[in-house]
């Protein structure tokens, strides 16, 4: 997985980060979501057959639990940082808010297919390790 840092231009009024679809997020941006959240509430906990996902923290922290076929970790995630993730296609994901009112936007390369989730772990585990042989 890829951590993406993004520019920020601070003034006394206040901070500008821009985003540019075509030199900074890691693909062509389908469609865009934003997940609010509380602290200790979860989201995600899910993967996908094909869709990629570019995670973007617009305010507050949060931790993300990923997988593969070749790592498991976690990262935090915070909006102080102007830092993205890349979450690629058959990564388990799962989503923990630390803080109140976090704002998470997603970028992805796909419009929202029902048949592209992967929502049962056990059935994960079985897609990776099939690919691991």
């Amino acid at each position: 997985m890829i951590k993406y840092k993004f520019k920020q231009y601070k003034k006394r009024s206040g901070t500008l980060v821009p985003f540019s679809l075509i030199n900074q997020i890691p693909f062509k941006s389908k469609r865009i979501f934003i997940i609010y959240g509380n602290k200790n509430f979860v989201r995600g906990n899910h993967a996908h057959y094909k869709c990629k996902q570019f995670l973007v923290p617009i305010y507050g922290s949060m931790t993300i639990e990923y997988e593969n076929k070749n790592k498991k970790d976690k990262i935090k995630l915070n909006y102080k940082t102007k830092e993205g993730f890349l979450l690629k296609p058959k990564t388990w994901c799962k989503i923990k808010f630390n803080s109140n009112h976090s704002i998470l936007m997603v970028f992805c390369d796909r419009e929202y297919e029902f048949k592209d989730y992967i929502e049962k772990y056990k059935d994960f585990l079985k897609i990776i390790n099939k690919n691991k042989k």
